[in-house]
């Protein structure tokens, strides 16, 4: 770096070049040069959570008399277009650097007290200071938690939640749709009994109900915030009421009910309730998984598997095989599922990782926490869009399976016993005929027993107990 691409800056450690048209200063640089890991930077996500905190923090600091109202009317300002993502080319240091994410709320307090710095103009030259001024009663051990919490709020309630109700009642109207064509059902992925395909969907949709109401579960504990905590979460140099202000300023702005937490030391040290959020976001991308894959066997074929359904046609499917098409989306949010499983495994480790008064993996934690979230609402809403909306049944096929399923037998254990019925079962087989014919030439039973006991239909049904 020359010195017309660079300025000089400096910290508690010395001098340190920095890119001349940065507004970020020496610790960020540091950071930069530190930690050239990954290239994975923080998301947008959790850079509108931190701006939004710096953002409150000046104004509850202004509030109370500890901020001249000028310098806090420009950090809000400053704070306030990194919440709204102007300024995120600013922020480059890597995702995997000091476990307390110290970097990155630095490198905010930087940018913040740069920018608010040339708000105010060169008339009011060094007024800005990054760590007296942007980071007036916090300490990076209850930021970045907070951020965590407020991020992945924001994230779940305007993001995931309305895209995985909206693949529910896509479910459900399609399981309404699908309500009169039976099909056979399916264990051990061996024939069973008949089931309606409105009532396989139907369980699709209860998947995505629960899966809902367990995410929403943890909303509770997700607002409450480390902030107030400080250093290690006694309080040192923040007011008594400083936390709570600054969540009544983040309810306002976003219209989730945020808290102090109510145990500062558990808030700093552990990472529990994003570990909570992280087992629910496991079990929905489970949910995801065994629907996608049912999808994919259903499509299967054409000539050669179940060929029960068939998706939407949206790209060739080879390189080679002219007119190949494949089940692209399943196959992507199956993917989405795997990822989403592998990032619990992560946050788990994370959440482990608290050593007395702090957890030490903080930004590892963030980073896959919000890309979980992001990738299962995007996942469920293109399962949605352009798979279980445009899928079409192929009635015909569906219909002379049911018709040929020997195991349809079952229905006649009450009336001749379940040696005998599998008897009629296995002839059935052998000779590949249709379970009713077979069963007329090895009972008494009657065609209209058999119609009415065969029905595949009312073998859908509810059946009544023995009386």
């Amino acid at each position: 770096m020359t010195n017309q691409q660079s300025r000089t800056e400096r910290d508690s450690l010395g001098e340190v070049q920095v890119p001349v048209d940065a507004l970020y200063g020496a610790q960020t640089q540091r950071a930069v040069e530190n930690f050239p890991i990954s290239g994975i930077r923080f998301s947008r996500t959790f850079l509108r959570a931190l701006g939004l905190i710096k953002q409150m923090a000046a104004q509850v600091n202004r509030e109370l008399g500890l901020l001249e109202a000028a310098v806090a009317d420009a950090i809000v300002r400053a704070a306030a277009e990194v919440a709204e993502g102007r300024l995120d080319g600013q922020f480059p240091p890597d995702i995997f650097q000091t476990g307390s994410g110290t970097s990155t709320n630095m490198n905010a307090n930087e940018v913040i007290a740069s920018r608010a710095q040339q708000l105010l103009g060169d008339a009011a030259a060094d007024r800005v200071h990054p760590n007296d001024h942007v980071n007036m009663g916090q300490s990076s051990n209850d930021v970045i938690p907070s951020a965590i919490h407020v991020a992945a709020c924001l994230e779940v309630r305007d993001s995931l939640l309305p895209a995985l109700g909206h693949l529910r009642d896509t479910l459900a109207q399609k399981a309404v749709e699908l309500d009169g064509i039976v099909k056979t059902g399916r264990t051990h992925l061996m024939d069973a009994m008949p089931v309606r395909l409105g009532q396989e969907f139907s369980g699709y949709a209860a998947q995505l109900g629960q899966g809902i109401q367990r995410v929403e579960s943890v909303l509770p504990r997700l607002a409450e915030l480390a902030l107030g905590g400080t250093a290690v979460g006694t309080g040192v140099n923040a007011r008594p009421e400083f936390a709570r202000r600054v969540a009544a300023g983040l309810f306002e702005a976003t219209g989730v009910e945020f808290r102090e937490a109510e145990n500062h030391f558990a808030a700093q040290a552990t990472q529990d309730t994003a570990v909570e959020l992280s087992g629910q976001l496991k079990t929905v991308a489970t949910s995801l998984m065994k629907i996608a894959n049912d999808l994919r066997w259903m499509n299967s074929g054409p000539q050669a598997g179940l060929g029960e359904i068939s998706l939407p046609a949206l790209q060739p499917g080879s390189s080679i095989m002219p007119g190949k098409v494949n089940p692209v989306i399943p196959e992507a949010v199956a993917m989405v599922a795997a990822q989403v499983i592998g990032n619990d495994v992560t946050i788990t480790i994370a959440g482990q990782s608290g050593s007395f008064e702090l957890n030490v993996m903080l930004p590892v934690l963030a980073h896959n926490l919000l890309q979980s979230i992001e990738l299962l609402a995007n996942a469920a809403r293109v399962l949605a869009d352009k798979a279980i909306c445009g899928l079409a049944v192929n009635e015909e096929r569906v219909n002379s399976l049911v018709g040929r399923n020997p195991i349809l037998v079952t229905a006649l254990n009450p009336v001749i016993g379940y040696d005998r019925a599998a008897q009629i079962a296995k002839r059935a087989y052998a000779e590949d005929r249709p379970i009713r014919e077979v069963a007329r030439e090895m009972t008494d039973l009657s065609d209209a027993e058999l119609d009415r006991l065969l029905d595949p239909r009312a073998l859908t049904e509810t059946q009544p107990g023995p009386q």
